[in-house]
């Protein structure tokens, strides 16, 4: 309705209250209108020119001429006689700058090539700059010496940048800039310092698309920060006094790969500051055009009340009363823009900067930045401008400043959920739905600049993010009783803002899709998207230019481009329809669902890894690089897609798909989660679902339906599809509803195909979103870290009754409860801006789709070979994200189980691959099933999944390499976890007896892998042992523990604990491998036993061991000595018992090989010490505790046979010097018995056994053993 589209904005200035009466003797059909009134008064048509003019009143005095253009021209004329009358008194304002013309113009301000130190180069004009040395460094042009002035810097990137002014003395190499010399002055926000010679902390850290002003007070000699219109405070104070024409210039400094925006007056300033001034001068053609637009406004105005039929404008007609202007409209409105574009047409400058400042500001008073929209006005407005010939630079130029502004728009919570960049991409959506408007756009120069600033989003720093969520509540906070719900309502708004601004961001990609270029020859729909994404990522990436890594983390762009895409082949793909172009309404043009959730036969096109596309150059693969691949392994040209069934990869049994009746977890959901949805992402404390899915609600219908459509019975022919191909064929599926389009039969093969935009969305992920999941759970973590650290302190002061020790803890506690605060909010923020239910749904489809897509390619050893490595990292990466989703997606007994069974298929069969080149890619694989292992309901889906228990015991026991030892110990623990002494009494949930029983037949039948095993598992434990004493040591020597010592002693000793834990699990289920045979894994081990023990129990202070131990967060007890000394203990028992338990007599004797040791009082000592532990406090309630006599057994016997060993001596009987010298000289234990060939060195053959595990050199001379020769000592002496 007309009055929903009227809007009385700010840029108008309003309607003047003149009463009047109707006149019956007023023809509202004549427009040649001549002052008829009485003396009572009317609003006559003099009259309204006067408030549209803004004119005095009685200014237009009668005539009986007619109003046209002429007399409009008039009227405008005389007006702009007094705008260039008033121009003229600036002079005393510009007094104090000088501009030196270099050749760009005696008036514009550019960056003074002559001061460069450095590389600069011009991304986008006028001054858009990027640095591409290491560090650069420039004066502008232009220098001040009096008043009061200021510049713009809008930051592109968000690293180390120093802005600021310098004097023409300051010198610039590649290490000094601005800020680092005297009369040099600088803010840095990435370091948030202030720079003059020294640094120091000044202001808040910026980020991507802040507004940095940069204002010099002269007059009062200091110089001044803004960031985004809110002063930093004043800086630098007493700055010395100059001269006129050796003033302050503009100056900058940027690292390698930064960008920034800079504005010193060739635009309108984002953020003016009251009373300081651009150093370059606007044109003095803006005020003028200003008025001429708020001209335009109220016209507009005075019609909406002509037009209207609504009670309350007839009311408000009778009152404020204006001539009818059916007819007058045109002549005064083209009047209007024929003056308006005589100035535009003037320079290129002044259609900038109009276009940027007055014209932009009107469009968006007159459409609303809030619902509902004008969008009558602005058509009538378009429609306007278009009928004059300047209209074209002009709205390329207004487009440019709308994207420009979407950079730079923060979301405000008052103006949720119509907030940030909303308004300018509303605006920007609904201009480009005309089909001339979206021509006009694409032939601009900047149309992908552009099209990246619709696609950016403005992200918060701390500052910004404690406006936007003032109140803070956690999980057990009572501090605030009102926070709770105030923080849910906080989040609940600022959802909407993100769900409002990604709707945009559809649909504008929605036109760019299809949107059809008027070139010869003839594209199809999706091209000019497409071209878009390949050379935006073509940058990123850093093929045609060097872009930081900081600048990449936080890049917008590809978190948006990633959103859109996901949605598109999730939700299905959907634009407003032709009718939506008044009141913004939205059409689904394809069938419900998306390509993501369809059921039965699936194919992939592999030309896509064969393509030559730039931005793919240099993209690694599963086998290297591709120019190698093409050589070295040549593919089948006739194969041009892999197919497969919907989840014939699925190794665990009951298979659940799209075609199901039980659908999977991106298809359902259970009751807990849809009542705790729309709540979850305020309190971030989601309750994880139990029981049966049921179908989807709403949003999420269309999903559940398109996979419900059809069943595995159906043919793939009855799917909907917009490709020229049937999918019986395998043809490759286009976007919805692009078929409409005439040419889209015989060019079908170049339409932009959803497999396409898969392979795209990966890689995007890979790119930008992936950095973004882990800065969130960086966050959680460090939240839930947080909080145990606050309970903890908070307990400690309860219970503390010094005075002094309680006010360092409120000290601490107040640096703790700052940090947690910080961490609950950016946490809340990734929170609605990453986990939304639908991209859940989406990235657990995706995974799907992707893991069985890998799945198809790994039968292909050539074709798998090409697969590029990012679709692993982001399957891989993806799927934990999902996993650790907070709000959960799912409950974890449902979510591998119901559609992800394959992703364990995956992780097992490949984690050792050799067909995999990068050793990183097997890393992420291993590293997956260390993480998933770790919980009971991951772990049931390896021990339903048939290739993990084909495979993975094996596997892990070859992997347990230099590399991958860590992730494969955590494996191996988690595998055998409760199965040892003192175990059970801590432990989360039970370990898995099948891989032990699968692990103890692997070692029992493959006695080679089993021996390389354990020699690797001796030397890590020996290792990690002596890394841990050596920092134990060090911390204890500086009487203090530093963070970074503590971490690493504690993560060195868990590992520690984690091997002996293994290492008595070998004891227990293959004790033979220590029993029978050569007794050198038994000698080995009873020196680690004795090695470790030594260690552990040497420490002289028990309370600092134990406190170096304790990281933040973990608890007490699960940081002491128990957890190596228990294993220690489980080893020696399990000797034991297999000893008895075996009833042979050809048996290692284990108590003899402990005696034999030559340090027979640290082995007592250490027993005495084991006997004397704590256990029955430990042990309270464990089943371990009755076995602790075996260990006292065990020490009486051992103490006998020491003493008998004493008894006889260090040499055996008969045993002369001359017998010694034949001794082995590495152990001096035993006779040097063996020979090694060719070298003929020699040694014990325990030594040399020992040796050869690890290396095939000789000790003394590194020559390489070919044999080990047995020999006789007594008929061979060493000569003297």
């Amino acid at each position: 309705m007309a009055e929903d589209n009227l809007r009385l904005n700010g840029f108008s200035s309003g309607i003047a209250v003149l009463l009047s009466d109707d006149d019956p003797r007023v023809n509202p059909q004549n427009s040649h209108l001549v002052s008829c009134h009485d003396d009572i008064g009317h609003r006559s048509v003099e009259r309204t020119i006067e408030h549209i003019f803004n004119l005095s009143n009685k200014l237009v005095h009668m005539q009986s001429c007619p109003i046209d253009g002429k007399f409009i021209r008039s009227i405008l004329k005389k007006q702009l006689q007094r705008f260039e009358f008033d121009s003229g008194f600036d002079h005393s304002v510009r007094d104090g700058v000088l501009i030196v013309d270099h050749g760009s113009g005696p008036n514009n301000v550019v960056i003074d090539k002559s001061s460069t130190c450095g590389d600069f180069r011009t991304v986008q004009k006028p001054l858009l700059i990027e640095s591409f040395a290491a560090f650069s460094s420039a004066r502008i042009n232009a220098c001040v010496w009096k008043g009061k002035w200021m510049y713009e810097v809008t930051l592109e990137t968000s690293g180390v940048q120093q802005i600021g002014w310098a004097t023409v003395t300051c010198p610039f190499t590649d290490s000094k800039g601005v800020g680092d010399a005297e009369d040099s002055y600088a803010f840095d926000g990435r370091r948030v310092t202030k720079w003059n010679k020294e640094p120091k902390s000044y202001g808040q850290p910026w980020v991507v698309g802040d507004v940095i002003g940069c204002c010099i007070d002269l007059d009062a000699d200091e110089i001044s920060f803004y960031r985004n219109g809110v002063s930093l405070g004043v800086a630098f104070d007493g700055i010395r006094k100059m001269g006129p024409r050796i003033g302050y210039y503009p100056a900058i400094s940027l690292s390698e790969g930064e960008r920034c925006n800079l504005n010193f007056g060739s635009h309108p300033f984002r953020y003016p500051i009251d009373g300081f001034h651009p150093i370059q001068k606007p044109p003095r053609s803006t005020s003028f055009a200003t008025y001429l637009l708020q001209c335009l406004s109220r016209l507009l105005e005075v019609q909406c009340f002509d037009k209207s039929d609504s009670a309350y404008f007839q009311k408000l007609r009778r009152v404020k009363r204006f001539a009818p202007l059916k007819e007058l409209y045109y002549p005064i409105s083209h009047g209007i823009c024929e003056e308006l574009f005589n100035i535009i047409k003037t320079s290129e400058e002044h259609t900038e900067y109009i276009a940027w400042g007055p014209v932009a500001s009107f469009l968006m008073e007159l459409f609303g930045s809030q619902a509902p929209h004008n969008y009558a006005s602005l058509e009538q407005v378009i429609d306007l401008f278009l009928g004059f010939p300047g209209s074209t630079p002009l709205f390329q130029n207004v487009i440019l400043a709308l994207s420009c502004s979407c950079k730079v728009a923060p979301i405000i919570l008052t103006d949720c959920p119509y907030s940030g960049p909303y308004p300018f991409l509303a605006m920007a959506c609904h201009i480009l739905r005309r089909k001339e408007m979206m021509v006009l756009w694409w032939k601009s120069p900047y149309f992908g600049f552009s099209l990246e600033g619709f696609l950016s989003r403005k992200s918060p720093n701390k500052q910004d993010l404690h406006c936007l969520i003032p109140s803070v509540w956690w999980p057990g906070s009572y501090e605030d009783v009102g926070s709770e719900s105030s923080m849910m309502l906080t989040m609940t708004a600022l959802s909407g803002a993100v769900s409002k601004i990604e709707e945009m961001h559809r649909e504008l990609c929605s036109l760019v899709i299809h949107f059809v270029p008027p070139v010869s020859p003839p594209q199809l729909p999706g091209s000019v998207f497409r071209a878009f994404i390949h050379n935006f990522i073509l940058k990123v990436r850093g093929v045609d230019n060097r872009m930081t890594a900081s600048s990449i983390s936080s890049h917008s762009v590809l978190v948006s481009l990633y959103t859109v895409i996901l949605h598109i082949l999730s939700e299905g793909f959907s634009m407003d329809g032709p009718s939506g172009l008044t009141k913004g309404s939205r059409t689904n043009l394809g069938p419900p669902g998306g390509f993501l959730h369809r059921a039965g036969k699936r194919s992939f096109p592999v030309e896509l890894f064969f393509r030559s596309d730039p931005y793919r150059s240099g993209v690694p693969r599963i086998g290297g690089m591709a120019s190698h691949l093409l050589k070295s392994q040549p593919v089948n040209n006739a194969v041009t897609s892999v197919q497969w069934e919907e989840g014939c990869m699925d190794d665990g049994g009951k298979k659940i798909t799209h075609s199901t009746i039980e659908k999977p977890c991106c298809c359902s959901t259970s009751d807990v989660d849809l009542l705790q949805s729309s709540t979850d992402n305020a309190r971030f404390t989601a309750k994880r679902s139990k029981g049966p899915c049921k179908s989807m609600p709403e949003s999420s219908a269309h999903v559940a339906a398109e996979c419900s459509a059809s069943s595995l019975s159906d043919e793939i022919v009855d799917k909907p599809s917009s490709s020229d191909q049937t999918e019986t064929d395998f043809g490759f599926q286009s976007l919805h509803n692009l078929a409409s389009v005439s040419m889209m039969n015989q060019l079908s093969s170049e339409a932009l195909k959803e497999e396409e935009l898969l392979d795209i969305m990966l890689l995007l992920y890979h790119l930008g979103v992936a950095p973004n999941f882990r800065q969130a759970f960086y966050y959680m973590s460090h939240q839930s870290q947080s909080i145990s650290l606050l309970d903890d302190t908070d307990k400690q002061i309860r219970e503390n009754s010094c005075l002094e020790q309680v006010k360092r803890l409120k000290e601490a506690r107040y640096v703790y409860r700052e940090e947690l605060v910080d961490c609950v909010r950016h946490s809340a923020w990734y929170r609605i801006s990453l986990f939304s239910r639908w991209k859940q749904r989406g990235m657990y489809a995706t995974c799907m789709w992707a893991v069985d897509l890998l799945l198809a390619l790994s039968d292909s050893d050539s074709l798998f070979l090409y697969i590029p490595e990012y679709y692993v990292e982001s399957l891989v990466d993806s799927f934990h994200a999902l996993r650790r989703s907070d709000p959960p997606f799912v409950s974890s007994a449902i979510f591998i189980k119901h559609g992800l069974a394959s992703f364990v298929t995956f992780v097992v069969k490949h984690f050792d691959d050799q067909r995999i080149l990068s050793a990183d890619i097997k890393d992420l694989l291993l590293q997956s099933i260390s993480v998933l292992v770790q919980y009971k309901d991951y772990l049931v889906a390896f021990e339903n999944n048939k290739e993990a228990v084909q495979r993975m015991p094996r596997a892990l026991l070859s992997a347990f390499d230099n590399r991958s030892w860590i992730p494969v110990t955590n494996i191996l623990l988690r595998l055998c976890k409760d199965s040892g002494f003192a175990s059970s009494k801590h432990a989360e949930s039970s370990s898995s007896a099948l891989f032990q029983v699968l692990l103890r037949e692997v070692c029992i039948h493959d006695e080679e892998l089993f021996s390389s095993f354990l020699n690797r598992l001796f030397n890590m434990l020996s290792w990690a042992m002596t890394e841990f004493s050596m920092s134990i040591r060090e911390m204890q020597d500086n009487y203090k523990i530093a963070d970074l010592q503590q971490r690493k002693c504690s993560v060195i000793f868990d590992i520690s604990c984690s091997l002996a834990r293994i290492l008595e699990f070998c004891t227990r289920e293959i004790p033979q491998a220590f029993l029978f045979g050569t007794d050198m894994n038994l000698r080995r081990l009873t020196e680690l036993v004795i090695f470790i023990l030594n260690h552990i129990i040497s420490a002289a202070d028990a309370d600092f061991f134990d406190m170096s131990l304790r990281r933040p967060g973990k608890l007490q007890e699960k940081a002491n000595r128990t957890m190596i000394l228990a294993p220690l203990v489980g080893i020696i028992l399990n000797l034991m018992e297999a000893s008895v338990d075996s009833g042979q007599e050809e048996l290692n004797d284990v108590i003899a090989v402990f005696a034999s040791m030559d340090c027979p009082a640290t082995i007592h000592y250490g027993f005495e010490y084991l006997l004397g532990y704590n256990w029955s406090n430990v042990l309270r309630g464990d089943a371990s505790l009755a076995r602790l006599a075996q260990l006292g057994e065990f020490s009486n016997y051992l103490r006998c046979r020491t003493e008998e060993v004493e008894g006889r001596g260090e040499l055996s009987p008969g045993t002369s010097e001359e017998d010694g010298e034949n001794n082995c000289c590495i152990c001096y234990n035993s006779v040097s018995d063996a020979l090694f060939e060719p070298c003929h060195h020699r040694s014990c053959f325990g030594c040399i056994r020992r040796h050869l595990l690890n290396s095939h050199r000789c000790f003394f001379c590194n020559a390489t053993v070919m044999a080990v020769v047995g020999i006789n000592p007594k008929d061979c002496r060493l000569e003297k």
